[in-house]
């Protein structure tokens, strides 16, 4: 792919949808390379807009006001970055010509789907996942918990980073679940899945590349396992590598190369495998980099968002891992718009540590609102560091600082 000069008629222009932090580094590694940057995202100033070429604010899940502004950019390339997008009018875009979806229209608007994703990977490629049912009222939600056991996790099929979701044990809280599932949908469809447990040993996300080699043919690359905590569905905590018997590798990459090679394109896909010895269940799969990767700024010689932007552009991609590094999310602590930190001089003087302020306007409770990231001579030290640097972080009221 010939790359052009941004803000000039040569220019190659990528159009972000979604501009979170994820969508920031990925703006960055675009920029790096000349490429013209367009972001879109739900609310203004969101992070990857501070860093684009220019931005716009619009409904994403709505069909027409994504195709006018599709038709008014021209992007030769669009890069989904959320959930909540009309996935159904991007296959409409890219069947029109209009663009190049990344990975491919089909990709996004499967994988926005928990439903469409499991029913993919469980019963046409016959992977093994966690027993699941899906229910459309609370009725059918009772009726699916009956069937699988507690305890279970009750997600919506439409939402990101835990939002909607509970994990239940007993009958008590299954209307709560069934209210709580629809008030975090990204798309409220009133639909639910309900996932058995699994006991697993530990969960990874297996970063997966799909770039265009010598031969012009695509093919697909792995990055050293990350593994991971999640709290109520939400990463708390990443680090790479995630030592794993070599029987477990193989069959990780076997299901990420499977699910992958169906979904096809080219770019970077965040698999999410639970792990128990040598066993290897498919969990969920993000067609775009993976939050749990953030790691990766730290741990790799290119990190997860530079292969993204590398292998969409058809440019050599390389996931060799340079040094064990952690990372540890920093949370907003409050909700107030335009907060302060307080303790960054603190952090960078923990050993080998780097912070990275995400620059979101307002802040939640448990939002993120950066993360702080370490290495070390092994993933414990790593590890430890991390956390240390990114409690010393404190957000702070804005006015705090006067």
């Amino acid at each position: 792919m010939r790359i052009g000069t941004p803000l000039s008629s040569s220019a190659t222009r990528v159009m972000l949808l979604g501009s979170g932090e994820l969508g920031k580094e990925v703006v960055i590694a675009l920029q790096r390379l000349g490429v013209e940057v367009i972001a879109v995202d739900r609310y203004a100033n969101a992070p990857g807009m501070q860093v684009a070429h220019r931005s716009h604010v619009i409904n994403m899940a709505d069909a027409a006001a994504l195709r006018a502004l599709v038709e008014a950019e021209r992007p030769h390339l669009i890069v989904p970055e959320i959930e909540a997008i009309a996935t159904e009018e991007l296959l409409r875009i890219e069947a029109d010509g209009l663009a190049e979806v990344i990975p491919t229209a089909r990709a996004a608007n499967l994988t926005m789907n928990r439903e469409g994703i499991r029913r993919l990977a469980a019963e046409t490629l016959g992977l093994p996942t966690s027993p699941y049912r899906f229910a459309d009222s609370l009725d059918e939600l009772q009726a699916a918990i009956d069937e699988i056991g507690y305890p279970c996790l009750v997600k919506p099929v439409m939402s990101s980073s835990g939002k909607g979701q509970s994990t239940l044990r007993t009958g008590a809280d299954v209307a709560a679940a069934w209210e709580y599932a629809a008030s975090g949908s990204r798309v409220n469809q009133g639909r639910v899945i309900v996932e058995g447990f699994i006991d697993f040993d530990y969960e990874i996300t297996l970063l997966t590349v799909r770039a265009q080699g010598k031969s012009g043919e695509v093919e697909t690359h792995f990055c050293e396992p990350v593994g991971h905590i999640q709290v109520k569905g939400d990463y708390v905590e990443s680090w790479q590598p995630q030592l794993m018997h070599a029987a477990a590798l193989q069959k990780a990459r076997d299901i990420a190369r499977a699910v992958t090679d169906n979904l096809g394109g080219r770019g970077l896909y965040g698999v999410e495998l639970f792990v128990k010895g040598e066993q290897v269940w498919f969990s969920e799969v993000s067609p775009r980099p993976h939050d749990t990767g953030l790691v990766t700024l730290m741990s790799q010689r290119f990190s997860e968002f530079e292969l993204h932007a590398r292998a969409i552009l058809k440019l050599p991609v390389d996931t060799q891992m340079r040094e064990p590094a952690a990372s540890a999310v920093i949370y907003g602590d409050m909700d107030e718009a335009g907060i302060a930190f307080d303790g960054v001089a603190a952090a960078l003087a923990v050993p080998r540590a780097d912070v990275k302020l995400f620059g979101k306007p307002e802040a939640f409770m448990r939002r993120r609102m950066g993360v702080a990231l370490a290495a070390g001579p092994d993933v414990g030290i790593a590890r430890e560091r991390a956390k240390h640097a990114a409690n010393l972080v404190k957000p702070v009221k804005s006015q705090q600082d006067e």
